[in-house]
């Protein structure tokens, strides 16, 4: 894995792999392709009642793209609730670069001034391929998904990747997709054109919540 490059690592989401470390600490790579793939359907986003309040009251600023760099550092740091992270200096060198080149993606939520929450992710073709979400507000990362579903929505994507389906992300609608289906979705959208930077109404919380329940665009 000496070699790796953004290049290679492009290529192997493509065919529907990724890497990982076992330690922020240990500095090798190792690459996965899970026999069942976490998905979150974008006309299945559950939002729940709560989520949808938050969403309305506009408690985070959302914007994207805005700080890449204290997004990937938040998703890799410890927490008394996650003592370990599988993010180590290469990830953050090697997904800073694809930031650089305009393939890889963030979204914040900040509450007054102060970086919150937020998720980041690979785009390639009209996949957005998701890696790490962080929350030191209550629903932060929530409200990201739900601005990062709407995007998605709006500009035409066909697939969510949340590599892994966990409780927290089954309650808010992601699903287990067998391998082979998992390769018969993704492929084709690799192939398709969609525009992450349609969506520019992050300050509108009706605009956002139609956007993150309908994927009517994507079809």
């Amino acid at each position: 894995m000496s070699s790796i490059t953004p290049q290679i690592l492009l290529r192997a989401y493509a065919a529907g792999i990724f890497p990982m470390a076992e330690s922020a600490e240990d500095n090798a790579l190792y690459w996965v392709e899970p026999e069942e793939r976490g998905v979150i359907p974008l006309d299945g986003l559950n939002i729940s009642h709560s989520l949808r309040k938050t969403v309305r009251r506009k408690l985070f600023d959302v914007s994207v793209d805005r700080d890449f760099s204290a997004v990937i550092a938040a998703c890799a740091a410890k927490t008394p609730d996650r003592r370990s992270t599988w993010i180590n200096a290469r990830i953050k060198a090697l997904y800073t670069q694809l930031h650089r080149m305009g393939c890889c993606h963030s979204i914040e939520c900040r509450k007054d001034g102060e970086l919150v929450g937020g998720l980041y992710g690979v785009r390639l073709g009209a996949v957005f391929f998701g890696e790490s979400m962080f929350s030191r507000a209550t629903d932060a990362s929530k409200v990201a998904l739900v601005h990062l579903v709407a995007r998605l929505n709006r500009g035409g994507f066909g697939l969510l990747d949340a590599q892994f389906v966990n409780p927290h992300l089954e309650r808010l609608g992601a699903i287990a997709m067998p391998r082979a289906d998992y390769h018969r979705v993704m492929e084709p959208l690799l192939d398709r054109n969609a525009d992450f930077s349609a969506f520019k109404q992050d300050d509108d919380p009706e605009a956002v919540l139609a956007w993150a329940t309908s994927a009517q665009s994507s079809g």
